[in-house]
């Protein structure tokens, strides 16, 4: 895949993110793929293997936080490695609000995405909108 084509890729499927699209975001992931989190328990977060446990942690982004957004992506790619950079907003349970920058890492094979791991600033959360 040429680094043009690869970029346009990772824009794909940040829009499929923003668009809550499971099927469309399912269709980028490699059959063997893999997605860090940006949280969790180990070094590097959670780690779900797999097209079904991929999918069912990229379906609890939204579970979580219903009008999850990732804005202003910044993509870029080369090879086999893309990054997309991007601001992360959305509302808790609670009300509150996450704003926070944010990166993802992505590893592709055979033009797809084989590994997905993700950063985030550990910013605490705004006040709820009034």
């Amino acid at each position: 895949m040429s680094n043009e084509n690869l970029v346009e890729t990772i824009k794909a499927f940040g829009e499929a993110w923003n668009r809550h699209d499971i099927e469309a975001l399912m269709s980028f992931m490699h059959e063997d793929c893999v997605f860090e989190t940006v949280a969790g328990p180990e070094v590097y977060g959670a780690r779900h293997e797999g097209h079904a446990a991929v999918r069912k942690a990229f379906e609890a982004a939204w579970q979580t936080i219903p009008d999850a957004q990732w804005r202003n992506a910044k993509c870029w790619g080369d090879g086999e490695l893309g990054v997309m950079e991007s601001t992360f907003t959305g509302t808790a349970a609670d009300g509150s609000r996450i704003e926070a920058n944010m990166v993802d890492l992505l590893v592709f094979r055979d033009g797809k995405i084989l590994l997905k791991n993700a950063f985030r600033k550990n910013r605490p959360h705004l006040p709820a909108k009034r």
